[in-house]
């Protein structure tokens, strides 16, 4: 009895597949057809687990819900080096401001609109404790969804990024703890002080640091780079927070 095999493009799904010789193993190589498709040839069994269809975006998924370099390598039965370059690859492709807040005009031109905002730092380390790696960012007051974010020190001159990062959103109100650069550098008049208000970006501290574990102040399970700091939570902001496909 003869037996046949569907094969289909575990990118497009199309069906209009042609044989396309054999790997260096001879192992069986697959072309697709659909000129739509960015995936032109493709293997059903890889000898390597990494170059599978879909193991990217399972690096990504774990890097961002609090799984370590050796944890990912472990699970996933891969090297930690390809573990580490994944997400690297996805620096050029993350954005620092959330890009649903954009709202185009009559006029063609984009204007971005938020009331209210609350903004606050938090801290991590980088190698050692000594070395603080501060991220700063500002929420809407009203839903609670990340506007914008830097990552620095805990200097005057990283707020001012941030600040210049809000200016086109027109907020009318900030709410800030008590720290002196939020005072020297934001209207007296669009400024409130004070806890009642930062609830919020109080608990979305904590919501960070137990989602990510490099935020974690209390752990061994830190970044020794600062670039892959700032990639890894950049990467959740931008899906979770801005909805950004960090996939394509």
């Amino acid at each position: 009895m003869t037996c046949y095999q569907e094969v289909s493009c575990p990118k497009c799904n199309s069906i209009k597949i042609t044989k396309s010789g054999t790997n260096g193993y001879g192992k069986q190589r697959y072309y697709c057809r659909n000129s739509e498709c960015k995936t032109k040839t493709f293997m059903l069994d890889y000898s390597y687990k990494a170059c599978v269809y879909g193991m990217t975006e399972k690096i990504v998924e774990m890097a961002i819900n609090g799984s370590g370099i050796r944890d990912t390598a472990r699970v996933l039965k891969i090297n930690k080096n390809t573990v580490i370059n994944t997400p690297k690859k996805k620096e050029s492709s993350l954005v620092q401001v959330n890009p649903n807040f954009q709202i185009p005009t009559s006029d063609a031109k984009i204007e971005f609109i938020c009331e209210e905002a609350e903004i606050d730092e938090q801290w991590s380390f980088v190698e050692k404790k000594c070395n603080q790696r501060w991220i700063w960012y500002a929420i809407e007051h009203s839903t609670n969804t990340i506007l914008a974010y830097v990552f620095g020190k805990r200097k005057d001159v990283v707020f001012k990024e941030l600040k210049a990062l809000l200016d086109p959103f027109k907020i009318s109100l900030y709410y800030t703890d008590d720290w002196g650069a939020y005072a020297r550098h934001i209207d007296v008049e669009k400024h409130e002080v004070g806890k009642c208000h930062t609830q919020k970006i109080e608990r979305k501290n904590l919501n960070l640091r137990t989602w990510i574990k490099r935020l974690a102040r209390k752990t061994i399970c830190f970044s020794k780079s600062e670039k892959m700091h700032d990639i890894v939570i950049g990467l959740l902001i931008n899906k979770i927070e801005f909805g950004v496909d960090i996939h394509a």
